[in-house]
């Protein structure tokens, strides 16, 4: 763990989850591994087929269901600090029955959002009264409000990523293929303290018009606009992403043109970040500026999603949604324009909503970067 991920899983978390539960109705929360269970307790346990699964009664104390082999695991993981009891089970123990005896007759049960479907059919088994709903709806409001200590694991992230970027401009050769260059930024990611690398987009020329182009053989040219798009997860479980275009030799008039206009409009973005401000206000300052400009079919995706734990999560920056920002919100602004069969770009930085406005936590510049 690093040192901004001490105070990550307070020990008062399980409490706070439990309160929720019960106010919002649900006899228990059942949590297995993801991001879910690791947001209450610290303990990235490993998804497997042998049930490990964190019950957070509304009533009663929380206790984790282990398989008996991953018991050292979650006894030396930080949900140790946490006062639960850890119930062990063997190779044939029933875990699904075990969790029910233990339960009792509840009417609503809500299952992690990331549980496998074979896990839920058994807990639908094995608690056939209890109807299922998601655990989201308890804890999005809890992940979504980011504690002083998350959003210090999330500025961690965001300086881990720039340094990538800034070593991007030597990697972006004429003659290279995206593959080559993205295989040297998944090293760089993993070098400048990240644990895993999560994506490496880099789209030249024509692939740049695709949001989420895969990595190919596509040799770059001379005068390839490249969208570069990383990110990945630090030792703490918080995760980078980020976004800078860049061009080998100078770029055509038409880019450098639409360029401009995005640049202005990922900065009016960024610039309307504070608290009240509905999500879908973020996006219309985007998508404002690049309608007016005549670009508006070509900006096809949302403005932004939240990020923590994972790297998409709520609160989604987009039109529809009206939720409003509070302190402690971190999301993308990531505003793109995309030209099929030329060329794309986007610009891209984590932005958390704080007490008077926002605070970015990606500082590469925006300006074009011509290699």
């Amino acid at each position: 763990m690093t040192t901004t991920s001490l105070d990550l899983y307070p020990v008062t978390r399980v409490a706070d989850v439990r309160a929720a539960t019960a106010a919002a109705g649900i006899g228990a929360l059942l949590l297995t591994p993801g991001p879910d269970l690791r947001y209450v307790t610290g303990y990235d346990a490993l998804p497997l087929e042998r049930l490990t699964c964190l019950v957070v009664p509304a009533e009663g104390e929380a206790f984790m269901v282990v398989p008996r082999l991953e018991l050292p695991a979650a006894e030396h993981s930080p949900a140790s600090r946490l006062g639960l009891e850890f119930v062990a089970w063997d190779e044939t123990d029933d875990p699904y029955a075990l969790v029910a005896r233990r339960v009792g007759a509840v009417a609503t049960v809500g299952l992690a959002d990331r549980m496998w479907a074979m896990q839920s059919l058994r807990f639908r088994s094995a608690l056939p009264g209890a109807e299922q709903v998601l655990a989201g709806s308890v804890l999005r409001e809890l992940r979504m409000r980011k504690s002083p200590a998350e959003v210090a694991a999330l500025r961690e992230a965001g300086a881990a990523i720039d340094a990538v970027h800034a070593q991007v401009p030597g990697l972006l050769k004429q003659g290279r293929t995206e593959r080559e260059v993205g295989r040297d930024i998944a090293e760089a990611i993993l070098a400048a303290g990240h644990s895993t690398v999560d994506f490496v987009i880099v789209g030249s020329g024509p692939n740049g018009a695709s949001p989420h182009h895969e990595l190919s053989d596509r040799v770059i040219q001379a005068g390839d606009p490249v969208v570069v798009d990383i990110g990945g997860q630090m030792p703490s479980g918080y995760c980078s992403d980020s976004t800078r275009t860049y061009s080998v030799g100078e770029p055509p008039a038409d880019f450098s043109a639409y360029y401009e206009v995005l640049r202005q409009a990922q900065e009016a973005a960024c610039a309307a970040v504070r608290p009240g401000v509905p999500c879908e206000a973020v996006d219309a300052a985007a998508r404002e500026i690049i309608a007016d400009a005549g670009y508006g079919e070509r900006f096809i995706h949302r403005t932004g999603h939240g990020i923590g734990l994972e790297t998409h999560e709520e609160p989604y920056i987009v039109s529809g949604n009206a939720e409003p920002l509070a302190p402690g919100f971190a999301f993308s602004v990531e505003p793109g324009v995309y030209l099929p069969g030329r060329h794309g770009s986007r610009i891209e930085d984590i932005v958390v909503c704080t007490e008077t406005g926002g605070e970015r936590l990606n500082n590469r510049p925006h300006d074009l970067v011509v290699v």
